[in-house]
This record gives structure tokens, C-alpha cells and sequence, in this order.
């Protein structure tokens, strides 16, 4: 018979041969899961992605610039009669010229958007919202000067309201058709702007603060805790003329 190895050293080989296997059992515990994830697309975000954003042939659409497009056919199906209201209701030249610009703006400019619509593809309203059909009505009942005061008032704090919007659009798009029409929605709402404050029947304070009403709330700044805030040092400030270097 052959003589069997000391106990010690069996003991020895056959614990380190266990650690070594429960180390590789480990190893292989965890690499399993992210082989078998590594390949497979991300399906959460590409579906986000998706329902946001889709691809044409004059570059990505996003949910904002569909949403932009809407507006400006909303902005025309109401602005226009009210513009038409305002030529035979305004009491004073630069009412009923007020209302020539936005007859005229909006005609041109409602049908640069349903352009745009037919070539991407994206379905218009036919009608204003409720908001804006309360608008008309509002002009519609009114007379004499109410009704100029109602007019630059309204339509005014309305083209502020796009304003900006349109601004952040232009600011943003990917999308080519969707930047030509907020340069047409940019020039057309900027006119009416300065045709509307021409009236002389805005007023400004009540226009600050209903725009400031409406207007969605600031964020606050990210904290900074105080261990992480790097103090500036400023420059050394120069006082006097420079030193003259001896003969």
C-alpha cells in the first residue's frame, strides 16, 4: 500500500481548494448578469424616446415642436377674427390698423403652419380652445372704447404670452420646417406686439403682472453644502502708475 499523505497537508490542499472554488463561484455569480444584459437594448428609455421624439425627413420632431405647430394654428383660428372684429368695431385708426396687421399676419402665417402639418404629418384643430373662444365673446359684446381697450389688451397679453414660447422653440428644434415657421411666428407676433402698444390702450402694469401670474414657477438653485463651496479669491487691485525700471 502506498502511504497515505499527513493529515495536515490533506487539510491544508483541501481548504485552500474551497476558498478557491467559492471565489470562482462568486466571479461567475456576478459576470453571469451583465453578460446576459450587455447586449439588449436599453427598452425603458428608447421607449420614452420614441413617444417624444420621432424621425422625419427634416430632422427629429420632438413633443415640444408638435405641441409649438398646435399653438400657432390655435393662435390663427381666433386672433384672426378678432382682427377682424377690431377693423370694424376699433373706434380710433390705430385699432382698425391694429386689426389689418393680424387679418393679414395670421392669414399668412395659418397657412405656412398647415403646410408644415401636411408635410410632417401632424393633425391640426379646427377651432379655438375654450379660452380663446372666451376671448371672442368678450370682444364681441363689447363697444366704443371698451371694445379698444378689450382688444389691445387681450390680444396683447396673448402674443406675450407666445412670445417667449416661440423663442424657446427657435432656441431648441432640431427639426427644419419647425425652425422656418418660428421665424414667421417670430417676425408676425413681434409686429403684432408694436401694432398693439401703438393703440395707446395697454396697460403695462396690469400686463406685468398678469403675464408674472401665468408664467411657470423658477426652480430654486441646487443647494451647495458649505464644505463644498470654493471661496474666490480676488485679484490683487493696481493702485497707482506702474514702477519705472532704473536707467
Amino acid at each position: 500500500m502506498r502511504p497515505r499523505p499527513p493529515l495536515e497537508g490533506r487539510g491544508i490542499f483541501s481548504g485552500t481548494g474551497l476558498i478557491i472554488t467559492g471565489l470562482a463561484a462568486t466571479v461567475v455569480a456576478l459576470l453571469v448578469p451583465l453578460w446576459s444584459y450587455a447586449d439588449r437594448p436599453d427598452t425603458a428609455s428608447a421607449g420614452v424616446l420614441s413617444a417624444r421624439t420621432v424621425t422625419t425627413p427634416f430632422g427629429p420632431l420632438s413633443e415640444q415642436d408638435r405641441d409649438f405647430i398646435t399653438k400657432v394654428r390655435l393662435a390663427g383660428l381666433w386672433e384672426l377674427p378678432a382682427g377682424e372684429l377690431a377693423e370694424r368695431e376699433g373706434t380710433s385708426p390705430a385699432v382698425r390698423t391694429a386689426g389689418t396687421h393680424l387679418v393679414d399676419g395670421h392669414s399668412s402665417l395659418d397657412a405656412h403652419v398647415r403646410t408644415v402639418a401636411t408635410q410632417l404629418g401632424i393633425p391640426l384643430p379646427n377651432e379655438p380652445n375654450e379660452q380663446q373662444k372666451q376671448w371672442l365673446a368678450t370682444l364681441g359684446a363689447a363697444r366704443g372704447q371698451d371694445f379698444d381697450r378689450r382688444f389691445a389688451g387681450i390680444l396683447r397679453l396673448a402674443h406675450g404670452r407666445v412670445f417667449s414660447l416661440v423663442a424657446q422653440v427657435r432656441a431648441g428644434t432640431q427639426n427644419s420646417l419647425v425652425r422656418d415657421l418660428a421665424d414667421d411666428a417670430n417676425a408676425t407676433v413681434l409686429d403684432h406686439i408694436k401694432i398693439l402698444e401703438a393703440t395707446g390702450y395697454v396697460d403695462f402694469a396690469a400686463l406685468s403682472r398678469d403675464l408674472a401670474a401665468s408664467a411657470p414657477p423658477v426652480p430654486p438653485p441646487p443647494a451647495v453644502a458649505p464644505g463644498a463651496a470654493v471661496p474666490v479669491t480676488p485679484p490683487p487691485s493696481v493702485t497707482g502708475a506702474p514702477p519705472t525700471s532704473s536707467p
